[in-house]
């Protein structure tokens, strides 16, 4: 089965050298070009090097550190006009350079990045839930089929209040719906990035044949990780799959809410009388536009267009340019101050593991924008993370969670390292006031 995504991946390879006109158009829209110091290169020397990536080569330094740059924002997308999707290409490419390194030590790396990532979700989660609740996130295929499902993927279970946001929501509607996700329902993207496709082919299989599996016509993902390796690297390439497996369309969650607007609208019966920026990324279609729909349907809220750089499908695409994402995030955070709103509202999680903390340092709150949702409904889940987050302080965030550290049997030792690694020390942009207490 993994045999098969690499082979798949080779012929989509094949396809894109064959109409690739290396016009460089897609280097020439991409917004990540000047912050990687490449804006002034040659747009089509450029595209020809990741060409020749493709074909087994070296490729240029300049075509190797567009790849790596890369941030998923999907400008280059439209403006290619050879049938060629130029963020697939790129990611394409990085996996080629990583192929270079022996099967080996591909597979080493990406067991080591995926056993951490399932230890920090597994940790981070149950020091802010009971067992009872964190049972909401996961079912097994029923008797009838559901009106959707919804795919939480991985690393938004750090952040366990917007994911029941997103079933109350969709509880209120009148939506049935089955929930997966975790480790266990990985899409495969660690493996992929470290070029062991066949552990990630057998990974992402798995994940959509069991999508399948639940009989719902719609699959809502909510991380934008999750929807752009599924729908972008894995699924179109499958040419052997279950039967149902076609028959399931795949859909960002806010999108989802935004086409449900005139059921939602009753529902948003409470004031909320804010002055609210929201932070965007454009990597998937139409999220940012939906999002900033859905929350101006709220009644009183007042929505503030900061005119910031968005680039990326989230904060954690623009890791290889760090110097560049901390100025974005100061260069947020001082806009937000200066036009005066009392909300700093994200769309995803991992804007949120990296921008809630700065809450204490600024004269804003920063929110998941579905909390401003659910406040307008009547439904409130508090956000832990934050909480323990602006702590700053191990021993305190040990003290607090002693309880459900006990209550789920976790090591102590585990939970301290998880604290200090994934809690704290995800800190891109350092806070102004004193640092940690580690």
């Amino acid at each position: 089965m993994s045999g098969d995504f690499t082979q798949a991946l080779e012929t989509r390879s094949q396809q894109i050298l064959d109409r690739c006109t290396r016009c460089g158009g897609c280097f020439e829209v991409c917004p990540m070009t000047a912050p990687a110091g490449l804006a002034d290169r040659d747009a089509k020397a450029v595209t020809e090097g990741v060409i020749d990536i493709l074909r087994g080569l070296p490729g240029t330094p300049d075509a190797q550190r567009w790849a790596q740059v890369c941030s998923g924002s999907g400008s280059c997308i439209p403006r290619c006009a050879d049938g060629v999707n130029p963020r697939f290409m790129l990611s394409l490419a990085r996996l080629e350079m990583q192929r270079r390194a022996s099967a080996e030590d591909r597979h080493a790396r990406g067991g080591a990045s995926f056993s951490a990532m399932s230890r920090s979700v597994r940790v981070l989660s149950r020091i802010q839930l009971p067992a009872n609740v964190l049972d909401r996130f996961h079912t097994e295929p029923g008797g009838t089929a559901p009106d959707v499902l919804f795919y939480t993927g991985c690393n938004v279970l750090k952040t366990p209040h917007i994911v029941l946001l997103c079933l109350d929501i969709l509880d209120a509607l009148g939506v049935s719906y089955e929930v997966m996700g975790g480790p266990r329902d990985c899409c495969g993207v660690l493996q992929f990035r470290t070029g062991d496709t066949a552990v990630s082919g057998r990974i992402a299989y798995r994940t959509t044949d069991r999508f399948a599996a639940y009989g719902a016509k719609k699959v809502l993902s909510w991380c934008p990780t999750c929807h752009v390796q599924l729908g972008e690297v894995v699924m179109p390439g499958r040419d052997v799959q279950p039967a149902a497996a076609s028959a399931f369309d795949l859909d960002p969650f806010v999108t989802y809410l935004a086409q449900h607007i005139d059921r939602l609208r009753p529902l948003l019966r409470h004031r909320v009388e804010k002055r609210v920026a929201l932070h965007e990324h454009p990597g998937v279609a139409g999220v940012s536009a939906a999002a900033l729909n859905l929350l101006g349907a709220i009644p009183g809220l007042e929505l503030v267009d900061l005119e910031q750089p968005s680039v990326g499908w989230m904060c954690n695409t623009l890791q290889p340019l760090p110097e560049y994402k901390r100025g974005l995030h100061h260069g947020l955070l001082e806009t937000a101050a200066a036009a005066g709103v009392t909300t700093l509202a994200g769309v995803y999680h991992a804007c949120h593991r990296e921008l809630c903390s700065h809450q204490t340092e600024w004269p804003f709150e920063v929110v998941n924008f579905l909390e401003l949702i659910g406040e307008s409904m009547g439904i409130h889940h508090a956000d832990h993370f934050k909480r323990l987050k602006t702590m700053q302080n191990v021993d305190a965030i040990l003290a607090d969670v002693a309880d459900l550290v006990e209550a789920h049997g976790l090591k102590l030792d585990e939970v301290r390292s998880v604290i200090v690694r994934d809690l704290l020390g995800e800190q891109p942009l350092p806070l102004r006031g004193a640092s940690a207490t580690v």
